[in-house]
């Protein structure tokens, strides 16, 4: 892994304890507004994948137990084979993302505030779900305040590709701000569809 090229995440750190920690410490900072910050930084990398090929789409989804997915049509997540044939899936919710986290200035997500990496997603979690859907292969994995709790887990495949990345924000985080899809159309290479779960539940 030490070999392998980084482009957005350093492939020989799995998992950055100071990095999560730091962000634990301080949500006001890195998830400006709450829940709905959150959100954009999830949303953008499927828009950044939406923008450098044909186009793209996804679909966001309020869970009535307060947890957000988003599911997109992408190529899935970067996993690679290690010298000993194991799956090994690129560290972006453990590891800072190269681009932004140390950037002097960084890009702003739509609500104006910094782009940071969807690391902030995860370690301002309870917990997080993150499954691919390569052509070569299918894995899910879960976190627990960014830190992950089980390994890649293989599941059947459904003849697509594509990421859903499935959070619940934190009590702290919540409290910043509740979720909001005002802007989660911001993209133009990239269509969302916004399914609110909460109120079939409530009905």
């Amino acid at each position: 892994m030490q070999e392998w090229r980084n482009t957005t995440h350093d492939w020989a750190v799995q998992v950055d304890g100071d990095h999560l920690t730091r962000i634990r410490r301080c949500p006001a900072e890195f998830a400006p507004g709450g829940v709905a910050h959150l959100i954009l930084e999830v949303l953008a990398y499927p828009a950044d994948e939406a923008a450098d090929g044909a186009g793209g789409r996804c679909t966001l989804t309020l869970h009535p137990d307060g947890s957000v997915s988003v599911a997109d049509n992408g190529r899935g997540t970067d996993t690679r084979m290690d010298a000993q044939g194991r799956p090994v899936r690129k560290p972006i919710m453990a590891t800072r993302d190269l681009r932004f986290f140390e950037h002097p200035d960084p890009p702003a997500l739509p609500d104006g505030h910094p782009r940071r990496g969807i690391s902030v997603v995860a370690a301002l979690s309870e917990w997080l779900e993150h499954t691919n859907r390569r052509h070569d292969g299918c894995w899910t994995q879960r976190y627990e305040h960014g830190v992950p709790v089980t390994g890649l887990i293989p599941v059947d495949g459904d003849g697509t590709t594509g990421t859903t990345v499935r959070f619940r924000p934190n009590r702290e985080v919540r409290a910043l701000g509740a979720p909001a899809t005002g802007l989660v159309g911001s993209w133009p290479r990239l269509a969302v569809t916004v399914e609110d779960l909460r109120q079939a539940a409530n009905s």
